[in-house]
């Protein structure tokens, strides 16, 4: 089960990923993030911020790997910590996402919520 709930959790990442890239490179979805506070093209800061949320997402998914034991091994020492922040993040990405107040954005709610399920069963196991 963990390692069914890591590849899970890393499948869905990238999706978020891809995500934060094209915002990045400038397409017209900022209306699907941070709110709805950015219609259209991202402006070049955060552009910026969504390289940083590339970065970090990449960080997080290499603790899930390290904890699950698929990658990483010598992350093995901070990885049983780490997951916990890991489970924090997703409690509250999936809480933002649900009660933001852009529709589009709640289409991350249910990506969230997988994201957070499936990192408590890596933390757990």
């Amino acid at each position: 089960m963990e390692t069914t709930s890591a590849i899970i959790f890393t499948v869905f990442t990238g999706i978020v990923i891809l995500f934060q890239g094209c915002l990045a490179a400038g397409l017209p979805w900022g209306k699907a993030s941070m709110g709805g506070k950015y219609p259209g093209k991202y402006p070049p800061k955060m552009r910026m911020v969504a390289v940083v949320n590339m970065i970090l997402l990449s960080f997080i998914t290499t603790i899930v790997l390290s904890e699950a034991d698929l990658m990483f091994p010598q992350l093995k020492a901070i990885s049983g910590i780490g997951i916990w922040f890991v489970v924090i993040f997703f409690i509250t990405g999936t809480i933002m996402n649900t009660i933001t107040p852009s529709k589009i954005e709640r289409i991350w709610a249910p990506v969230s919520l997988i994201q957070m399920s499936t990192s408590i069963i890596v933390a757990i196991s």
